[in-house]
């Protein structure tokens, strides 16, 4: 009896963190993140110019990029010598990065999955930093991130500040599509299925009212 009381009372500290926790966390609102190749390639040429230099796609190969309309030249100028095969490593060796902020980044292959908001975080986290009275860089959403500010939107001007953030947005399509590389092909069938659904329930209604119309 004692071990289930305690059970039962750990139970309800868990969920009463969890409650809390999501509490405290500040909503992030809707942003449009749009879903097609165009934006997913603006956003890979970004990631694989700055992003890489401290994060990993260890689950996406450089042909994987094909899928969303790079051509083989194209990547030619993307991948540094490494193969097509090779998946999108960081530039900078992990030691490195690890004595510099303390922990090695993290990889950015299932970001948009592995995050509260999805693309709407990574939006967020990257257009979140500001520049406090002392000069340091801080960030809205990840108060003490050890993450420099990689499109400098914190120090930028407001003209500026409109560029970077259609860049971050094509930054966040892009780790979406990542996460989620099949997303345009299951919409597809998505709407092929709806289809299919819309007009089984005519047919099924037609053969309805004709057996329905020989009874009084």
């Amino acid at each position: 009896m004692a071990d289930i009381v305690k059970a039962l009372s750990l139970l309800v500290c868990l969920v009463f963190y969890a409650l809390s926790a999501t509490a405290s966390e500040a909503p992030l609102k809707d942003v449009d993140v749009p879903m097609n190749n165009e934006a997913f390639r603006a956003g890979a040429a970004t990631v694989t110019s700055v992003c890489v230099a401290c994060h990993s796609l260890k689950y996406v190969k450089y042909r994987h990029l094909l899928d969303i309309g790079f051509s083989e030249q194209d990547l030619d100028g993307m991948r540094m010598g490494k193969g097509m095969n090779d998946f999108i490593d960081r530039l900078t060796p992990a030691d490195s990065l690890k004595d510099s902020f303390g922990k090695v980044p993290p990889d950015l292959s299932v970001m948009a999955k592995a995050r509260r908001g999805g693309a709407r975080y990574i939006y967020y986290v990257l257009t979140g930093f500001y520049q406090k009275k002392d000069g340091s860089m801080d960030n809205h959403v990840f108060p003490g991130i050890r993450m420099p500010d990689p499109l400098g939107y914190g120090t930028a001007s407001e003209a500026d500040r409109k560029s970077i953030e259609k860049q971050v947005v094509e930054v966040a399509s892009f780790l979406s599509w990542a996460a989620d590389p099949h997303v345009l092909r299951r919409q597809r069938i998505g709407y092929w299925v709806i289809g299919y659904l819309i007009i089984l329930t005519v047919l099924m209604y037609l053969v309805k009212k004709r057996i329905w119309a020989r009874l009084d």
